[in-house]
């Protein structure tokens, strides 16, 4: 007997079989595209206000500073990083053409010569010889809220869940600083008006710039954490981005791409008398100041990083560049937002990506047709979409239950990851006989509360779907 088969092998027969029926060159060449998609890197767009940090947060994700941090003609261009062979640059045309563009790198940067006007470059694709990026693509867009409408219209068409591009991106990371109703409003347009066009565990919120929270003091980071859990515990937020990570750009893009000449500039400030130290970091504008290399410094670091560096080579915390380079590191958050990352993005890569090849064929389906009953059918049947359904239906406060079993429903439907572990609580190491023993304890419970006749209807559907993961959980290990 065959193995049933898996959720992107059902979507690529259905994709094969809705290419084969077309007679259409157009609506052929589409399908194909969203085919191919399956097999490629999960395309993750990185999205904020203006001067939210997008730019420093894409370069510490990555780890090299590609991309530029300055207000240049290409920050208006939704523009795509991927792994390559070797570095290069195409324009993608607004007429569907394409063509290679020249560039070359300042301080790291990519600078790209666009050779026409921005309004004609659809968008910008750049190849990178990255591990990293082997994984997933990112897509750095232009600042919303920005004072040129067509700007911040470049970056809503190409994300929202409503429009004909919906599924050009599979999910979303969202930079906050002080969280304003326009916020929700764009979160609520990536995701759209369904599930099929948007899902809570796509889109993760980053509190950026999190070291110039409290004047740039050095708790500011634990700071910055507090006000992260008041936004992730927001009513209106939580449903829409369940998860917000505060991250340091600077600090984690400092921490990829640290100089010796920048570490020998800040251990020579941590070499003066307190009394000057404390004077020199009084202000921003007192240390740049100061001299030029340590005006680069703070540059690249921001006064917190600078206050930071200086705090740890002084106390004998870190030795040499490398030490201090992995402190930033530590320090900046930077870590955690790629475990948030692997957990929801990585982790659910196939159910994301399925769930863009879907939203491709709905634009040129016909409602009632057989290839339409069969789409709907796999959002339908497939677990991984039911998990995602009840998933919004308990971060949205439509789900009856305790506190209890709403906060176990969601880490066992894969809220804080689709990892065994994640799941069920454990520690990352938990050895699989624990894990199935866990598995096995959730199953039970679960099992009984759908037989309970006092059960609500809708709890004990949604406690069904739960036992099935946890049967899941105990095949994977078995």
């Amino acid at each position: 007997m065959s193995a049933p088969m898996t959720l992107l092998e059902q979507v690529r027969a259905l994709l094969d079989r809705a290419g084969a029926e077309t007679a259409d060159p157009a609506v052929r060449a589409a399908i194909a595209g969203a085919r191919r998609r399956l097999d490629e890197p999960l395309r993750v767009a990185i999205a904020g206000k203006v001067k939210a940090g997008k730019s420093t947060l894409l370069n510490a994700l990555v780890g090299e500073g590609l991309a530029p941090t300055d207000a240049g003609e290409c920050t208006r261009i939704v523009t795509w990083y991927a792994d390559g062979p070797t570095y290069a640059v195409t324009a993608h045309l607004t007429d569907g053409g394409t063509e290679a563009r020249p560039f070359n790198r300042v301080d790291g940067a990519v600078r790209i010569s666009l050779g026409r006007p921005a309004e004609q470059v659809d968008h910008l694709e750049v190849r990178v010889p990255s591990a990293r990026l082997r994984r997933h693509t990112l897509i750095d867009t232009p600042g919303i809220a920005s004072l040129s409408t067509d700007v911040s219209l470049r970056t809503m068409a190409f994300l929202d869940a409503e429009g004909e591009r919906a599924a050009k991106t599979d999910a979303v990371i969202y930079l906050l600083r002080h969280m304003h109703a326009s916020d929700v409003r764009f979160l609520e347009s990536f995701h759209g008006d369904g599930l099929s066009s948007g899902t809570p565990v796509n889109a993760v919120g980053v509190l950026s710039r999190a070291d110039e929270i409290g004047g740039a003091r050095l708790d500011a980071m634990a700071a910055a954490a507090r006000v992260a859990g008041r936004y992730a515990s927001d009513e209106r937020l939580r449903r829409l981005c369940p998860i917000v990570v505060p991250v340091a750009g600077l600090l984690g893009a400092a921490g990829a791409t640290l100089r010796e000449d920048e570490y020998r500039t800040l251990a020579a400030v941590a070499a003066e008398p307190m009394a000057e130290i404390v004077e020199l970091l009084l202000t921003a504008d007192r240390f740049a100041a100061s001299a030029p290399e340590r005006r680069e410094a703070l540059q690249r670091l921001g006064l917190f990083g600078v206050r930071l560096s200086v705090r740890l080579i002084r106390e004998g915390k870190v030795h040499d560049s490398a030490d201090l380079a992995a402190a930033l590191t530590e320090h900046s958050g930077i870590d955690r937002l790629r475990a948030v990352f692997a957990a929801q993005f990585v982790g659910r890569s196939e159910v994301l990506k399925a769930r863009s090849a879907l939203a491709v064929l709905d634009e040129f389906l016909t409602p009632g047709s057989a290839l339409a009953a069969e789409a709907e059918r796999i959002r339908a049947s497939a677990h991984e979409f039911v998990e995602l359904r009840l998933l919004h239906l308990v971060r949205s406060g439509r789900l009856p239950g305790t506190d209890a079993q709403l906060a176990e429903m969601d880490l066992l439907l894969g809220g804080a990851g689709g990892a065994a572990h994640h799941r069920l609580g454990l520690p990352a190491d938990a050895p699989p006989a624990r894990i199935a023993a866990a598995a096995q304890v959730a199953l039970a419970r679960w099992q009984g509360v759908a037989e309970h006749p006092f059960t609500a209807r809708e709890l004990r559907t949604a406690a069904r779907a739960v036992a099935r993961s946890c049967e899941g959980l105990l095949a994977a290990v078995s």
